[in-house]
């Protein structure tokens, strides 16, 4: 591995993704054919994006860190920013899907986003209040 991507492991993830604003994360496993054709790709990239954390979790090293982001298939990448996992995705991605994804993850205002969670987890609270309580927030239309 390169000193371009950080090893992320049980103790020193919050440490790493916390203290950040924009983290992609490449979750792997040695043993992984697609995992290994994706890594160079991967590494490029990190060469190509300096301001930004790129790391790796390998999942047979640290497998409560695979079961706590519910990884079903590797590699699987996933960007978080502001603490906040905005993509995730399985599959080794082509180097130009890569760039692309990296450049929307930075054009996101993550203003909206985290409006986008807060009405997103109003509504659903909204939904398990009783029906008198739905319908009073509801009169005002």
């Amino acid at each position: 591995m390169s000193t371009s991507t950080v090893e992320l492991t049980k103790d020193n993830f919050d440490e790493i993704v916390s203290g950040s604003n924009f983290v992609l994360i490449d979750f792997w496993a040695s043993w992984c054919g697609p995992c290994r054709m994706f890594a160079p790709v991967y590494e490029r990239s990190a060469e190509r994006h300096q301001d930004l954390i790129f790391a790796k979790v390998d999942t047979e090293a640290q497998p409560e860190l695979a079961a706590a982001f519910d990884i079903q298939s590797i590699p699987t990448l996933m960007i978080v920013r502001e603490d906040i996992a905005v993509f995730a995705q399985p599959g080794a991605l082509p180097e130009e899907a890569l760039e692309d994804v990296i450049g929307q993850a930075r054009a996101l205002d993550m203003d909206s986003v985290r409006a986008d969670i807060a009405a997103a987890e109003n509504g659903e609270a909204t939904k398990e209040q009783p029906a008198g309580g739905a319908q009073a927030a509801d009169g005002h239309g």
